[in-house]
């Protein structure tokens, strides 16, 4: 028994190690190199095209080369940077109602058959009688009410990297954005995939044209570990069956 209990305190201590050395200290940043988006854009995209440019098409202003005046200056390629428009402003509203009933009555008698409910009644008990032989009644009710209420509102930009061109032209969306204030951070993560068409011309795309979107909006830091239950009642609702 004793030593059941020493090893489960070990354990406890040893999972608690990591959390206690940042006692006093604030959350550190997720290192923004070497990552998914990094190497993104440290690899340098193909070339459009084999064609030699000519002089001529640098110097004019309407040429389609993404630094003259009117260049298409959306992003389209591995490692280039758009911005995620993130406006959340969703509600539900749920009600329903039931409500069934029934009831039924059922009699089966014998009164007279070749007169043997005569002589069966003489035979039987006080009160008992063949007419009606069998009587049955039931009946049941059910009532139910359901409701669900849900809003949800944020809004945010985050600037992402494409970190994938697909084969048919689809591209791999992410981005990352980590705020400090003062012992708390707070950090948005987005991801998806996104057609090239959608880009607006000031290099935008809503939240809602991101397909297999995956958007996380949260924190780390004394308040949010002050929000969290401890280890223990995490454990012990798991475990505990009441």
């Amino acid at each position: 028994m004793w030593k059941n209990t020493i090893l489960l305190l070990g354990l406890l201590a040893i999972a608690s190690c990591g959390r206690v050395a940042e006692v006093g200290k604030r959350p550190e940043f997720t290192p923004n190199s070497g990552n998914y988006e990094h190497r993104a854009m440290s690899v340098i995209p193909l070339p459009e095209t084999l064609e030699t440019p000519r002089p001529t098409d640098t110097a004019s202003l309407w040429s389609k080369d993404r630094s003259s005046l009117l260049g298409d200056r959306r992003a389209g390629q591995r490692g280039d940077i758009l911005t995620v428009v993130i406006e959340i402003d969703d509600k539900a509203e749920i009600s329903n109602s039931t409500e069934r009933s029934r009831s039924s009555d059922n009699e089966m008698g014998v009164s007279a058959f070749f007169g043997l409910p005569e002589k069966i009644n003489k035979k039987l008990p006080t009160g008992a009688t063949m007419d009606p032989a069998v009587s049955t009644e039931s009946s049941s009710s059910s009532e139910g009410d359901g409701s669900v209420q849900r809003r949800e509102k944020l809004t945010l930009r985050v600037a992402a990297t494409i970190v994938e061109v697909l084969q048919n032209g689809i591209l791999k969306i992410q981005g990352s954005q980590e705020v400090r204030v003062n012992f708390e951070i707070r950090e948005l993560l987005v991801t998806g995939y996104v057609r090239p068409e959608d880009i607006t011309r000031q290099n935008e795309i809503t939240y809602d044209k991101i397909a297999s979107a995956r958007i996380s909006y949260g924190g780390r830091g004394q308040i949010t570990d002050v929000q969290q239950p401890r280890y223990g009642q995490q454990v012990s609702d798991i475990i505990l069956p009441f």
